[in-house]
């Protein structure tokens, strides 16, 4: 059994449940994430890009990818990035998108499980997962998985919402939370259940020092976070040595 947001489900009905989550949500899913964080999630990313510290011609597997957000960022630092994402429309709406932006050639679109990665040992220079770990039904095989296909030196990079520090922000993040974007979920998308989930899953997600822990589980060291917004988000990044 496995946490489905609130509920203990099956692990492979979880598997299932998420997919309609994201089935449901794809068409609207970056109109709903400028409206839940208020437009900040721009300006995290471009920082968790920007910590990566990318070099030219290095290669980068973004998991979890989606509609291409991180994989744009990236490319444009010279980065050569696969685009992995286990739902096939999230990745139909990022492909379509950068065609019809006409800015980004070159990435690698791929429908693969972050628990069993096709690609060879030591396939890449850095990874990447963004919003994607929490919907993930086995984190530690997905880890596991991230760590195998880095080569020696190579680099984990994790974005995931988190622990908030602050009572009372934690108060009205709850409310946002719970309150608010269920009915924006239901007014833009159509789709109230499938925002409450999301944010039954962010509160569900471990907190940072627990995800650190997990990480040297891995096999990674050099582990660290960086809290973001208060800790609703946090980075953690980590080296395979």
């Amino acid at each position: 059994m496995t946490d489905f947001g609130y509920k203990e489900v099956d692990a492979d009905e979880k598997t299932r449940l998420v997919g309609r989550v994201f089935d449901s949500v794809a068409r609207r899913y970056d109109v709903m994430n400028d409206l839940m964080s208020l437009g900040v999630h721009r300006v995290w990313k471009r920082r968790f890009v920007a910590g990566c510290r990318l070099r030219e011609g290095e290669r980068l597997l973004d998991l979890a990818g989606g509609t291409g957000d991180i994989a744009r960022l990236a490319a444009g630092r010279g980065a050569r990035v696969s685009v992995g994402d286990i739902n096939r429309a999230m990745l139909s709406v990022g492909r379509e998108r950068m065609d019809a932006e006409g800015k980004v050639d070159g990435l690698d679109w791929l429908q693969v499980n972050a628990e069993r990665l096709p690609f060879a040992d030591a396939s890449f220079d850095h990874v990447t997962i963004t919003f994607g770990l929490r919907n993930v039904t086995f984190r530690d095989r997905a880890l596991a998985e991230m760590h195998r296909v880095l080569r020696p030196g190579g680099r984990v990079h994790i974005m995931e919402f988190s622990k908030v520090g602050l009572p009372v922000l934690g108060k009205v993040y709850d409310a946002w939370s719970f309150q608010v974007l269920p009915r924006i979920g239901a007014a833009i998308a159509g789709d109230k259940e499938s925002y409450q989930y999301l944010a039954e899953s962010i509160r569900r997600f471990p907190d940072q020092e627990t995800l650190a822990g997990m990480l040297e589980s891995a096999g990674f060291e050099e582990v660290r976070w960086d809290n973001l917004s208060g800790g609703i988000c946090a980075i953690h990044r980590g080296v395979k040595v």
